[in-house]
């Protein structure tokens, strides 16, 4: 924080910061570390529950007459010295750095923060008429600058009731907003600044096979650079394995780079992605480990929180930012062990168009509107004015470029904002290695083309190029893109075809690739719209009553994520958050319908 006038002492503020910690950072406090730096007119204020990570760096790193902070990690530890270089604007600093982080600088009379190209560590900024505060919790920054009320940006909530998260830079804190991709704020005698370096553009698709190579070597090395320092690790990295693209693409370059690592699939035994997670495993000789969801003694029903419980622990780690329709992880004491998971492989498949079947320029003009405008008639005619003041920047970009747009919403929201809020939950238990949003690789994989992105053949080129075993085992769902429509050659029609697994459980098993949160049955379909409805006037001012209850009419909610999205505002904006968790609620019991 920094102090926009001599004179003005920060006390006040520090104590509100250390007062309201309970509320704001969801680790148990007796796990939690701090400490704090001061300077003329500027404070630096650090809090972690890492303290049992051997040679982490220290909360708050101190040079002469500056302090550096960071969220995340650094591709290499010795990068440190460079955002602490006091000569070097922290954004210039950071823009050649490899790794996932955001990082704060503080000297006298001077504050700096920066993130990097995809923002998944955030950063937040509010301005009072006395403060400049900065920080990576929004719920923290803004409990500073209010002096601990919470007052809720319900305006911008409409966007989290069409999507679960944010599209814009908008927080649910008035008067917070968040710090776009590769950007960096200067506070310098009290006056803000902000600059950004746009995302990278995509360069045409090479014109032939060696050329391509060529293109994709550099995203490669950056991809290895990324999982190097885990060569050294004192045990395997485990790896969340599923039968698709991404997570394959990250067992494939942990094997080239010759990192240890196991791999874990969730899932009941027969669902796809647990088939042909055994197969990878099988291929690249690591230890598999199968974990099944909770169920009932028959195995009959999945039994999860309560709505209420759930809804609780989600805004509280991802302090508003994504909906409980999410499945954050539960709290375990933090652990130095290394995970990785394919999250947000999207990135090198070209953002949102990875989902984008229809290509014409009209269908993906539509998806863009849709992102920001869908569910139109439910709205309040105020929020979805609001809603058009923020798609019109991108809906005007889209009419030159639909497949840059897709591509670089994607790194900007869906990354930036939903992503930055859900990892909250994995960094609760361990700081997890996740190369898909290494700042580099990001870097690397948007300057090519987004089309050649989309085909899918960069993604398994790359697997190809680390671990040619696994050219045979087949994908879960559709197959490569770019090899949908190619006549099969000579070689294939020859080679046996390996069997693939069902997509699907066969007749009278139980379970299979069923999932609860998108066919939630009657009982918690009742929860939720009895919740929300209880809770209509407070949603008011952002949706119509009576388009509301029609989403609850029938016996299970028709769109899942909507339920639990106004499930979630409603909990907001009914203070059902901060403050201390529901009790005396059940668990749930949901059906595993038979086929």
């Amino acid at each position: 924080m920094a102090a926009k006038n001599p004179g003005l002492p920060l006390a006040g503020a520090t104590a509100v910061a250390r007062s309201v910690l309970g509320d704001v950072f969801p680790a148990p406090l007796d796990t939690v570390t701090a400490d704090e730096w001061a300077g003329d007119r500027t404070a630096l204020l650090a809090w972690s529950n890492e303290e049992s990570v051997a040679g982490r760096p220290p909360l708050i790193s101190r040079g002469p007459a500056l302090a550096v902070g960071m969220s995340g990690h650094l591709a290499a530890d010795e990068d440190l010295a460079e955002l602490a270089a006091p000569t070097t604007p922290l954004g210039d600093a950071a823009a050649s750095l490899g790794g996932c982080f955001s990082a704060f600088r503080a000297a006298p009379r001077e504050i700096q923060a920066v993130t990097a190209s995809t923002r998944a560590c955030p950063v937040f900024y509010a301005e009072t008429p006395d403060l400049h505060i900065v920080g990576n919790r929004a719920l923290h920054v803004h409990l500073v600058a209010t002096g601990g009320e919470i007052v809720w940006n319900e305006l911008a909530l409409q966007s989290m009731i069409r999507q679960g998260y944010f599209l814009s830079d908008e927080t649910p804190y008035l008067g917070v907003q968040a710090l776009g991709p590769s950007s960096s704020i200067v506070i310098r005698g009290g006056i803000r600044s902000i600059s950004a370096a746009p995302l990278p553009q995509a360069y045409p698709v090479p014109g032939s096979s060696r050329a391509k190579r060529a293109a994709v070597a550099p995203l490669g090395a950056a991809l290895v650079a990324a999982v190097a320092p885990l060569r050294s690790v004192a045990e395997p990295v485990n790896l969340a394995l599923t039968g698709g693209r991404d997570s394959r693409l990250m067992a494939a370059l942990l094997h080239a780079a010759k990192v240890p690592f196991r791999a874990t699939t969730n899932g009941l035994d027969d669902h796809p992605d647990v088939v042909i997670a055994r197969r990878i495993a099988a291929k690249l000789r690591i230890e598999h480990t199968v974990i099944p969801p909770a169920r009932t003694a028959a195995k009959d029903a999945v039994v999860i929180p309560h709505p209420r419980r759930r809804t609780y622990d989600v805004l509280r780690t991802c302090e508003g930012m994504t909906s409980a329709y999410e499945s954050i992880v539960e709290y375990l004491p933090y652990s130095a062990k290394p995970t990785m998971s394919g999250q947000s492989g999207e990135i090198l498949r070209g953002g949102f168009l990875y989902s984008q079947n229809n290509t014409s320029e009209k269908a993906m003009l539509r998806r863009v509107k849709d992102f920001f405008l869908k569910n139109g008639q439910l709205f309040t005619d105020e929020a979805n004015e609001h809603a058009h003041t923020l798609a019109a920047p991108w809906l005007a970009r889209a009419q030159e470029d639909p497949w840059e747009v897709l591509d670089h919403m994607y790194v900007t929201y869906r990354v930036g904002r939903w992503h930055a809020g859900a990892r909250v939950g994995s960094l609760l238990r361990g700081n997890p290695i996740q190369p898909f949003l290494d700042n580099l690789v990001v870097a690397e994989a948007l300057t090519l083309d987004q089309r050649w992105r989309y085909s899918e053949e960069v993604v398994h080129n790359l697997i190809q190029e680390f671990a040619p075993e696994l050219r045979a085992v087949p994908l879960e769902g559709a197959p490569w893109r770019f090899t949908a429509d190619r006549p099969p050659s000579v070689w294939s029609r020859l080679r046996p075809t390996p069997a693939k697994p069902a997509s699907a459980p066969a007749k009278g098993n139980k379970g299979g690739g069923w999932n609860w949160r998108t066919t939630p049955g009657p009982v918690l379909s009742a929860l939720l719209g009895e919740y929300v409805m209880e809770r209509a006037d407070a949603l008011a001012h952002l949706v119509h009553p009576d388009q509301v209850k029609l989403l609850f009419d029938g016996p299970s909610a028709t769109q899942p994520a909507l339920a639990w999205n106004l499930y979630t505002v409603a909990a907001m904006l009914t203070n059902a958050f901060p403050g201390e968790p529901p009790s005396g609620l059940s668990d749930v019991r949901i059906p595993i319908p038979r086929t």
